[in-house]
């Protein structure tokens, strides 16, 4: 027996081997090993749950249907354009925020949506979202922008090309589509995410208190500074001759937007 093991190990006298006890480990061993089922009785305290008295569910909850081509009148032939990067250059400065104050998609690149990124899009989270609780609303036009290309094996020349498709150029900042209603963060962002990756842009999924907290963080970045030579003073000032690198856009975005 272990006890008698105890004993022999611990040179007891034959006196005292009536009131000998063996050490406290043969008596734990069994709830080390884990045979004894001792139960435990705790509070819990569970955090009540979130209220949605301000929400209010629209008679469509999924998004809608955009077009491919933009609806002209009869009498007017569709317009060409160029490519006027400057759409898709610099910050957003309208559509920048959450209406519902809730969730959504916001650019953090610039770049171009065409038709099959709306669908893509529309379907994705109309699938996955449970319409008793949620909605979601574009916060894009529609395609309204042409873009056109020739065809495979042409030469160059001949005029400007036919019209290929159109797109909805896109600025870092704009929120591309918000999800609101009866849910929390946890519900919305994996199906957020899985349209998230596939925009042609770089983008996040955002709640409204993760844009308030990274508006103060850079406020505080900016208030908080020590170092005089920004990058912004270096291009005011010409700091080693700096100019003859920089292009149009860094003097006026100082490197923040391409």
């Amino acid at each position: 027996m272990k006890e008698e093991r105890y004993r022999a190990r611990d040179n007891v006298p034959e006196a005292f081997r009536l009131i000998y006890r063996a050490p406290m480990e043969y008596y734990l061993s069994g709830l080390l090993r884990q045979t004894h089922n001792q139960q435990i009785a705790t509070l819990k305290h569970f955090a009540p749950p979130i209220e949605y008295k301000n929400v209010v569910m629209p008679d469509r909850p999924k998004l809608r249907f955009m077009d491919k081509v933009p609806i002209l009148p009869t009498n007017m032939k569709a317009p060409k354009m160029q490519k006027k990067l400057k759409f898709m250059r610099g910050p957003e400065m309208v559509h920048n925020t959450l209406l519902y104050k809730q969730y959504g998609i916001v650019a953090t690149g610039g770049g171009r949506l065409r038709w099959g990124h709306f669908e893509m899009m529309r379907l994705g989270i109309g699938r996955k979202m449970d319409i008793n609780r949620m909605f979601a609303i574009w916060r894009v036009d529609a395609p309204w922008q042409p873009i056109t290309k020739k065809g495979q094996g042409q030469r160059m020349g001949g005029g400007k090309s036919a019209i290929d498709h159109y797109v909805t150029p896109i600025k870092s900042g704009r929120v591309i589509v918000e999800m609101a209603g009866k849910c929390e963060f946890a519900e919305v962002k994996p199906i957020l995410e899985t349209v998230c990756h596939k925009l042609p842009f770089k983008a996040m999924v955002v709640s409204q208190e993760m844009l308030e907290e990274m508006q103060a963080e850079e406020e505080r970045l900016k208030r908080e500074n020590l170092n005089p030579y920004t990058f912004k003073y270096i291009i005011q000032n010409n700091l080693g001759g700096c100019h003859k690198w920089l292009s149009p856009v860094d003097h006026k975005w100082f490197g923040k937007y391409l």
